[in-house]
């Protein structure tokens, strides 16, 4: 199946709310080139019904518009890997950033992890998480799950 929009779990509801009541989801792209890849995903309607406008100069204001949360795949993901990273001072002197070392490190472990995986850094600890997809599922299947009701119209 080929989903327009990726979510992950702790966003459904609200994006299960916004294709009810808002008119559905903006998935905005990317209008600069240093992160083309990068998307926003919004209401595709305000609260007085009138079209969501771009949040900055980075997106461009063509939003594509989705309505079916079967185009919408929801994930859930868990961590499978921690280790504790090198830290150095940031050029300003003011941030901490991770080494050369354990930049790469995290690269490695999160192409290790396969599609979909990412980190988290767990500022406590100074340790960078690793989570990996567990599960999907369309956003459709997965208020289906939770029993959630949508008003309007039905979708399969």
């Amino acid at each position: 199946m080929k989903y327009l929009i990726e979510c992950a779990e702790e966003n459904a509801q609200k994006f299960w709310d916004w294709i009810c009541h808002r008119g559905g989801l903006a998935k905005w792209r990317s209008a600069d080139l240093s992160c083309a890849s990068k998307t926003w995903t919004t209401p595709a309607l305000t609260v007085e019904g009138r079209p969501t406008e771009r949040q900055g100069w980075q997106m461009r204001d063509d939003p594509e518009i989705v309505t079916d949360p079967t185009l919408v795949e929801v994930f859930t993901s868990k961590a499978v890997k921690r280790f504790r990273v090198g830290l150095r001072m940031g050029g300003n002197g003011m941030s901490l950033k991770c080494t050369d070392a354990a930049s790469a490190r995290i690269h490695r472990e999160v192409e290790k992890a396969g599609d979909g995986a990412f980190y988290v850094f767990d500022y406590d600890t100074q340790e960078a998480v690793i989570m990996a997809t567990d599960n999907s599922m369309s956003l459709a299947a997965y208020a289906a799950k939770k029993g959630w009701v949508q008003d309007e119209q039905k979708h399969e």
